[in-house]
């Protein structure tokens, strides 16, 4: 039986599937594989291995001659069309519960950033600008004593919170249901969403994308944020309208933002370049040697999994 995958992947998955007995085709490139070839190497596979920078649409789906299960290298699934695949009877899978730790590291590390201009400072300091110092020179935000609001208590915003408990902040959520766990671990406040951006001095956002979190930060409810307010988002670049936020950052409206998701990612919105209190980072959310490893791993052992019979590990569920 034949697995494809659609990049090469950390650690030793492709010794472990031809181990296995599994034949393995790997798209070698370090780009994105083009949809014409993907359709082209994947049509003959048992099995497909792939990154949620590739779409896997009715049109792929369609091209496959007896693939059996897509295992995707992501927590998100959106780049699936799960529920076309589960009609033509192919399994899907993601690899949750591995990331967490991970994007919630980068998270706090965005959070920081923002609050204390590391990437002005650092600019200012390897131009040769640096001759002493100044009482007012590049004044941050301290994070003692303020509001963190984290959007979407789930595993990573949970994490994410854990993290804040330290640094003697406040902690209030927005989630469509209470987490009553949540709130007994953290000490956390659920409040409205808009409640949520008013009352914030950082915002973290966490949510999956569906067609409720599509762009749920907007034009209309981001200019609830305080003036001062800094807004971190290491989730999905969909749920937040772009160019409302864009917007606010220009006019300094509010203090900063870091994003590690973009809303046509990879294609960024140029404006995006020009704005010193945005901090750009290139999706590494889960970029540790140990979490990219075990997440082909996870992927892996779906596809040898199901291929031998038995049940994989994460199926997604819709």
């Amino acid at each position: 039986m034949k697995v494809f995958i659609t990049q090469e992947l950390p650690g030793n998955v492709e010794e472990i599937l031809r181990r296995k007995g599994f034949e393995v085709d790997v798209y070698r490139k370090n780009k994105i594989i083009p949809k014409k070839e993907l359709i082209e190497r994947a049509k003959s596979a048992d099995a497909l291995i792939c990154l949620l920078t590739n779409s896997i649409d009715k049109e792929v789906i369609d091209s496959f001659r007896k693939c059996r299960i897509i295992a995707n290298v992501a927590v998100g699934f959106n780049n699936i069309d799960v529920g076309y695949a589960k009609s033509k009877g192919i399994v899907v899978t993601n690899t949750p519960g591995i990331l967490d730790d991970a994007t919630a590291d980068l998270t706090l590390a965005l959070i920081l950033a923002c609050a204390r201009r590391l990437r002005e400072g650092d600019i200012y300091t390897r131009e040769g600008k640096f001759k002493a110092w100044m009482p007012q020179l590049l004044l941050g935000i301290e994070m003692a004593g303020k509001t963190v609001g984290i959007i979407g208590a789930g595993r990573i915003g949970l994490e994410v919170a854990n993290r804040l408990i330290p640094f003697k902040t406040k902690i209030i959520y927005y989630n469509r249901n209470r987490k009553t766990g949540f709130e007994k671990k953290t000490g956390a406040k659920r409040v409205s969403l808009n409640s949520l951006l008013k009352k914030s001095d950082f915002i973290s956002v966490h949510l999956p994308l569906n067609k409720e979190t599509f762009q749920i930060l907007n034009k209309k409810n981001l200019n609830l944020m305080k003036k001062t307010a800094v807004i971190v988002n290491t989730s999905r670049g969909e749920v937040i309208e772009e160019k409302a936020l864009i917007d606010l950052l220009r006019r300094k409206k509010i203090f900063a933002a870091g994003l590690d998701v973009y809303e046509n990612e990879p294609r960024l919105n140029p404006e995006l370049f020009g704005l010193d209190n945005a901090i750009l980072l290139p999706h590494i959310g889960s970029a540790t040697v140990e979490t990219r490893s075990k997440m082909a791993l996870l992927a892996a052992k779906n596809v040898i999994n199901l291929l031998s019979g038995k049940r994989p590990v994460t199926p997604v569920q819709i």
